[in-house]
């Protein structure tokens, strides 16, 4: 009967410990981080463990939102002053505050009407430009950092150990068709 016990308790202690060393170690998944960035940009970087990357996705959002902001306020202002200027309603003078201090806007109609509304236009074309670069490169930010995530992913589980090496030798090589065996230079890598 001690025996029998005593083989019991054997046989769980290895059958427990077997257990904890048999601990299934789930496979790194590409799909999720890609997912997971998809969702919510870094989310992928903080699954790869690469949390460092998290405040440089966020730091260049920010500068591009900040873009947008600014270069769509200023789209606005130059456009709507752009449309008052050639419409001429004398309710709606939002151009007098693109006119110099020193000049009023009689002066300007007169002597310099087309440059001012070619000044005009031309701002109003250039800020609807960044503005809309601004939003290809907040596109663009938002793709690379799925991929950054799906590429680490990839490669978290790759094996980068100091044994990596190669070896030069000389070796023997036959070639095909023929019996003569000829010298050649042979590599090996080690991994």
């Amino acid at each position: 009967m001690k025996q029998s016990s005593l083989t019991i308790i054997l046989l769980l202690a290895i059958t427990i410990t077997s257990l904890g060393q048999l601990k299934e170690e789930k496979p790194h998944s590409p799909h999720k981080a890609t997912f997971y960035s998809a969702i919510l940009p870094g989310l992928g970087q903080a699954y790869n463990k690469k949390y460092f990357k998290i405040p440089i996705i966020y730091a260049g959002a920010g500068a591009l939102a900040y873009a947008i902001h600014f270069n769509s306020k200023l789209y606005r202002k130059y456009r709507s002053a752009y449309r008052d200027w050639i419409i001429q309603d004398p309710h709606n003078k939002s151009y007098l505050e693109f006119i110099p201090p020193n000049q009023t806007e009689e002066y300007v109609r007169k002597n310099y009407s087309n440059s001012f509304e070619e000044a005009l236009k031309s701002k109003k074309q250039y800020y609807r430009r960044y503005r809309e670069l601004s939003y290809i490169g907040m596109t663009l930010l938002y793709t690379l950092q799925i991929v950054d995530a799906a590429v680490d992913a990839h490669f978290f589980n790759f094996d980068i150990s100091d044994d990596l090496s190669m070896q030069m030798a000389p070796g023997i090589i036959s070639t095909p068709g023929s019996n003569e065996p000829r010298l050649g230079l042979q590599l090996r890598f080690k991994l």
